[in-house]
């Protein structure tokens, strides 16, 4: 099945459609390798620094609050005991890494399972090589509108590294500029369009669809 996608000029003007690369957008969607992918990308985000202190390390001393019988009252070792106010936390969080890795062939098969999905629901577009003679935020923000995405989270694609678009697209809220050789799965099913600029979708072919 030959997957398409609108085609627009670098100033937003539609010039037909072109034909997505069928390996990279046109498989079917694995639900299960997109639910690995993004439970990995978001435990990878936590910081894990929470913290809270035990019986050992609150600031009360050691000694007995009263005598073990005889006061009418149940025993009691130490203030710092997690029964007590203001006592220790007992089986509290400490600082741990969540993150772990997937291996390499789950990772590229996701992400084509997420551009699959995005090219089946019409939410790939294709954009000729913006070159930008200044960095001006509303350049892209111009481009965005003539698309008709203007205020949809978006996110652009780029065949390599641009420092220029980089900054000015990093302004726009809800719009994320990315290297197509460093895509994540989570970033595309979290998008409402994926922008491919220039050379983009070939050079996800050569990256992911194997």
């Amino acid at each position: 099945m030959t997957v398409e996608a609108k085609r627009y000029s670098a100033v937003g003007e539609i010039v037909g459609a072109v034909a997505l690369p069928d390996n990279a957008f046109g498989q079917r969607v694995n639900t299960h390798i997109l639910w690995e992918a993004t439970r990995c990308f978001l435990a990878n985000q936590r910081q894990g620094t929470a913290k809270v202190k035990t019986r050992s390390e609150v600031a009360y001393s050691g000694k007995k609050p009263w005598r073990q019988k005889g006061t009418g009252r149940a025993r009691s070792g130490t203030r710092g005991s997690p029964v007590w106010v203001g006592g220790g936390r007992a089986f509290g969080p400490k600082p741990r890494d969540y993150g772990y890795e997937l291996p390499r062939r789950v990772r590229r098969a996701a992400i084509v399972s997420a551009l699959s999905q995005k090219a089946s629901e019409g939410a790939v577009f294709v954009v000729d090589a913006i070159s930008l003679p200044e960095p001006k935020t509303k350049l892209i923000v111009s481009l965005l509108e003539r698309m008709g995405l203007g205020g949809k989270k978006c996110l652009l694609v780029v065949p390599e590294s641009d420092p220029i678009l980089t900054r000015c697209s990093r302004n726009i809220p809800r719009v994320r500029t990315r290297i197509a050789t460093a895509l994540t799965a989570y970033e595309v099913v979290d998008c409402d369009a994926v922008i491919l600029a220039g050379e983009s979708a070939s050079r996800i072919e050569e990256v992911y669809a194997r």
